[in-house]
């Protein structure tokens, strides 16, 4: 094991002393020391942070931003031990975030999703029946796919029809009641579970075919796959799945349905708003507005239910 990756274990561990989970950073710079080792440098500089931050392909500039703003801090870090270490300057790829544009399922989409979901080989079928399970629940809820894949058997309250929500983004809790139909789906799915793996190894209440919490960037991976299989995604040569759908995208479509709902209904969307921005756990509710903006129908209905209104005054 080389200096660096030694003084990455370390500032893993530090970081996560203060109170970060810095899973994504981890496991990233995992991959820049990787980098490093086979560049056969023996301390981080400039040049060798950009290179790796820019080896990513057909990616937004905002992701070698991220990259290298990770690197950034490590180096600072590791700077003080290590004074050859060089501190990438903060505005070397500086890039304004933009959030991509949301793509909303259709009913038949998300039905071939889980169906397709259903049809994942695996030892045991858990592995089908825990992302087909996922796929129908993020539809059904909104919730976000962290959420999701953090609620431990506690948080389904399968008697009452509630889902705690603990300490997610922004650090918000929240309740989020279910229907009827999720509720049995989700009873289907605790019984099936406990029934096809005997040793679970966590409380997490969606697992993996080990009996593990099922990881985030594995289901990613994994829901890409499941896209390109019913041709969401573009069919590519190799390990790749190119661009398309992701699994946030149910949180989009849930949000864009129920406001197009209340449009067609004839509410005030503006009286409305904070119920979503509520159950949704947004900080604030311009995130909720985010959604008319972003999808053309619900701007059109906006625009023609304040058309509307200026007209009967």
């Amino acid at each position: 094991m080389t200096i660096i990756r030694d003084a990455l274990a370390e500032y893993i561990i530090v970081r996560r002393a203060l109170g970060t989970k810095l899973q994504e950073p981890a496991m990233t710079l995992g991959y820049f020391v990787d980098f490093l080792e086979h560049e056969g440098a023996t301390f981080i500089t400039t040049d060798l942070a950009l290179r790796w931050a820019c080896e990513p392909k057909n990616v937004q500039r905002a992701t070698w931003a991220r990259r290298l703003s990770m690197v950034r801090q490590f180096a600072t870090w590791l700077n003080v031990f290590e004074p050859r270490t060089e501190i990438p300057p903060k505005r070397l790829l500086n890039a304004r975030h933009r959030r991509n544009k949301p793509y909303i399922y259709n009913s038949k989409e998300i039905q071939r999703l889980m169906a397709e979901a259903s049809q994942l080989p695996s030892p045991t079928g858990l592995r089908a029946r825990t992302y087909a399970t996922l796929i129908g629940l993020l539809a059904v809820t909104g919730l976000r796919p962290g959420e999701a894949l953090a609620l431990n058997m506690s948080d389904v309250d399968l008697h009452n029809g509630i889902l705690s929500i603990r300490q997610t983004k922004f650090g918000k809790s929240r309740f989020v009641p279910i229907e009827n139909s999720t509720l049995l789906a989700l009873e289907d799915y605790a019984k099936q579970r406990n029934k096809l793996c005997a040793c679970l190894q966590t409380d997490s209440f969606l697992v993996s075919e080990r009996g593990t919490r099922l990881p985030s960037g594995c289901a990613r991976r994994t829901f890409a796959k499941i896209s390109q299989m019913i041709g969401l995604r573009p069919k590519i040569e190799g390990r790749r799945v190119g661009r398309g759908p992701r699994l946030q995208d149910f949180r989009h479509t849930f949000a864009t349905r129920r406001l197009i709902e209340w449009y067609q209904d004839g509410l005030d969307v503006k009286q409305e708003l904070p119920k979503l921005t509520t159950y949704l756990g947004h900080a604030n509710i311009n995130n909720t507005y985010w959604y008319i903006e972003a999808v053309p129908e619900l701007l059109q209905l906006a625009t023609e239910q304040v058309c509307q209104r200026e007209g009967a005054r």
